[in-house]
């Protein structure tokens, strides 16, 4: 099990949002930074963390998605090879984010049309970049009554895919590892979400790191132990770097026990 650190950008400055709330008009805001994004990389670098992931948050091809996207430069060069790229990534482009240094690019929306996996989108985007560049995200939200399913558009918009284990092994052969944000508790530092957690800890393939609701110590060892000590964890508005409380460096040693 290891932390992976974050950076999430959104109107060109380093922020920590609500997940569900997240929209073109705007989002709930937790942290915004005086920092620019190289003042995390470096400290993610410095401390020998790696796998974490720069997510731009805007939607491609606005003013707002170029601005964060050269603050999101600045991330990889400071950490060239350290950091996954994320947010508006399709074959097209996706030569561009690791020419920049970003270690793998991190896809959702672009694999999904009409609420389920398009293959044929899926192994165009492993083709461009390699399976192991390649991170899928897919993260969730809870449809009352029905379980997890997989959202898209800045997690706004429900696929007709449901989480689960044979959803993670029948996508595998195309990526290197998942990124599951669980979106109904991203952003609030209030508890995790055990239920998601269950599904990744009966995974017993690709690397996976989940995302949503750390706030207090203790939930690192409730993910160690329903995660199975497989699952990776992203904290975000709950570190004490992005104005919470939980230090960065205690998380590590956590994880790493």
């Amino acid at each position: 099990m290891e932390i992976r650190p974050c950076i999430d950008i959104h109107d060109g400055r380093v922020k920590q949002i609500v997940g569900g709330s997240l929209s073109d008009q705007g989002a709930v805001e937790n942290f915004i930074s005086e920092k620019d994004a190289a003042y995390y990389a470096s400290i993610y670098r410095d401390m020998e963390l790696s796998g974490g992931h720069v997510i731009i948050l805007n939607r491609a091809g606005t003013a707002e998605y170029e601005a964060s996207m050269e603050m999101a430069k600045k991330a990889f060069t400071a950490y060239p090879g350290g950091l996954q790229a994320g947010g508006g990534i399709n074959p097209d482009n996706a030569q561009g984010f690791l020419g920049m240094g970003a270690s793998a690019v991190i896809v959702t929306s672009y694999v999904f049309r009409d609420g389920r996996v398009d293959m044929d989108r899926l192994k165009a985007m492993s083709a461009a970049v390699g399976r192991e560049r390649l991170v899928l995200d897919l993260s969730c939200r809870r449809k009352a009554g029905e379980g997890l399913y997989v959202v898209t558009d800045r997690w706004q918009k429900y696929t007709d895919e449901k989480l689960g284990t044979g959803l993670l092994e029948r996508l595998e052969e195309y990526a290197g590892e998942y990124l599951v944000h669980a979106a109904d508790v991203e952003g609030k530092a209030a508890g995790i979400d055990e239920e998601a957690l269950r599904i990744l800890g009966e995974y017993e393939g690709l690397p996976v790191t989940y995302a949503g609701g750390v706030h207090e110590y203790e939930d690192i060892e409730i993910i160690k132990d329903i995660g199975k000590g497989r699952v990776n964890v992203t904290v975000g508005s709950a570190l004490s770097l992005f104005g919470g409380k939980l230090k960065l460096e205690k998380l590590k040693d956590m994880c790493k026990k």
